[in-house]
């Protein structure tokens, strides 16, 4: 009686598992990296807005 069958399936489920993890974590930082460019853009957009139009905003703070 062997133990190989166990121990090859055991193995694979631990790479299946692994690979799973780092699938998961590599979708999320590339989601976390494309809201961080959108959160920049829309930053660096208002930014210059507001550079473009000072006398609109000094006339809304009155």
């Amino acid at each position: 009686m062997t133990h190989l069958p166990f121990v090859i399936g055991a193995y694979a489920v631990f790479v299946l598992v692994l690979l799973a993890d780092a699938i998961g974590s590599w979708l999320r930082l590339r989601a976390a990296r494309r809201q961080a460019q959108s959160r920049q853009q829309r930053q660096q957009a208002r930014q210059s807005a507001q550079q473009s139009a000072p006398a609109l905003t000094a006339e809304l703070d009155r």
